[in-house]
Parts: C-alpha cells; sequence; structure tokens
C-alpha cells in the first residue's frame, strides 16, 4: 500500500485526489492537510501531493524535500525561476525526488507532445489558454511549459522569430511572451481548462485543442504519478512525460 497525504486537502482538485486515492486498491490516504492544520501530519507518507495555491505551495515543496517526502505537485505557478529554487534545495537533500506537473491530463500532455512535434513545420504559433474566472496565475501552467516547448523545438530546427508587423498595440493585446511564443490568457465563468495551440504556414493553419470538461480528467494523470514517481530519477522531474514512456 502507498500511504499518501494530500496537500490543499479540502480544495476542489484536493478534495477530488483524496476521494480519488480512498477508492484505490493500492493506495492508503494517509493525510489530509489543508490551510492552517500541521504540515507535520505528513510525516511518514510515501507521496504527498500537493494541490495548494501558488503562495503557498513552496514552503509545502521545501518542507517535503528537507524530510525526504516524495512529492507530487500539480498547484500552478511553477516558472523557471521556481523550479530552478527547488533544483537548489535538492543539492542538499540529493535523495529526495520531486515531480512538478503542469497538467494531470493525459490528452493535455499529449497535446503539448504534439505541439512540440509540429512546431518546425510552421513559421508561425501561438498559445491560447482559457479557464475558470477562479484561477489564480496567468498564463496556466501547461500554457507556459508548451510555450516553452515550442520555443525549444523551433530553436533546434533553426526557426527565428514569429512573423509579427504590429507598431502599435493596446497594453497585453498581443499577450504574455514565453520564450518568445505569445501566450494568451482567458478567464471566464462557465470554463474549467482549455488549451489551444495555433501554428500557421503558407496557406493553412494547424489548430491543435485540448478541453478539460470535469476535474475527473486529471485523476487517472494523478493516480499514475503516484504510483510511477518512486521510479523516478532522485530530485527534479517534471512532466508525466517520463511515465508515459514519451520522455
Amino acid at each position: 500500500m502507498i500511504k499518501v497525504g494530500v496537500l490543499g486537502a479540502k480544495g476542489r482538485m484536493g478534495s477530488l485526489v483524496c476521494a480519488t486515492v480512498e477508492s484505490a486498491a493500492d493506495m492508503e490516504l494517509a493525510a489530509q492537510v489543508d490551510a492552517g492544520d500541521a504540515v507535520e501530519e505528513l510525516d511518514g507518507m510515501d507521496v504527498v501531493v500537493d494541490f495548494t495555491h501558488p503562495g503557498a505551495v513552496m514552503d509545502n515543496l521545501r518542507w517535503c524535500v528537507e524530510h525526504g517526502i516524495t512529492a507530487v505537485v500539480g498547484t500552478s505557478g511553477f516558472v523557471d525561476a521556481r523550479l530552478a529554487e527547488v533544483r537548489g534545495w535538492l543539492t542538499d537533500y540529493p535523495a529526495s525526488r520531486v515531480l512538478v506537473v503542469p497538467n494531470f491530463s493525459i490528452g493535455a500532455v499529449l497535446m503539448m507532445r504534439f505541439a512540440q512535434q509540429a512546431a518546425p513545420f510552421f513559421e508561425s504559433a501561438e498559445v491560447i489558454e482559457l479557464h475558470h474566472a477562479g484561477k489564480a496565475d496567468a498564463p496556466s501552467g501547461t500554457a507556459g511549459r508548451t510555450a516553452a516547448m515550442i520555443a525549444s523545438a523551433r530553436a533546434e530546427a533553426g526557426l527565428g522569430p514569429s512573423p509579427d508587423a504590429t507598431v502599435t498595440a493596446a497594453d497585453g493585446a498581443r499577450g504574455a511572451e514565453v520564450d518568445g511564443v505569445h501566450v494568451h490568457s482567458v478567464r471566464l465563468g462557465g470554463l474549467l481548462a482549455h488549451h489551444e495551440i495555433l501554428l500557421g504556414g503558407h496557406g493553412e493553419v494547424l489548430t491543435i485543442r485540448h478541453d478539460s470538461m470535469d476535474r475527473s480528467s486529471f485523476m487517472p494523470g494523478v493516480l499514475l504519478a503516484i504510483r510511477g514517481v518512486a521510479g523516478l530519477p532522485a530530485g527534479l522531474n517534471v512532466g508525466l512525460d517520463g511515465l508515459l514512456g514519451l520522455a
């Protein structure tokens, strides 16, 4: 049995993770921690899953690293600077293991990989992400990761910046830039989590889109991460690719 602790256990995602773990025959939901609870309740866990808030996750994660507890992180907001900070902690605790997952949806992981594969064949690429109005960060972690993967693939292929003749623009009209790729964020009631990659070439446009219609779409990936994280190298791992045989 895998002893699992959940941080953010009373939140929308955390409560669903708790229910999913409880229903898994090979797991024990051994700790449920939320705001105001003592993090020490996580002592002795095999895996801790964090679905909290960008403002809280770093303290939680550092505690797990320092106590040698394997952490699976679904909380958003892990830009390069935060990943570098986690790597810094892990130099002092080389046996600790952290898996940061921008998106637990298997379909979203495949979307990101397909976008990376297609990017070198088109002169233009932009990313649009659409989420519910309660999302705390913009762009989403998935959108940022996708843009970085697209940029890396374009650079490896020797492509320059996407063509853009814009001379004047209202602030934010062209979105944010992640490694030179424009990313546009929409926050709207009625949405959950949606990502769209637009790739433009000569006389054609390729659209790669993924839609999560319900939070249950993330649970197969959460279970995959809990079961597989012990088999990943010690240190920092990012994304489900390695567990899906895509790395």
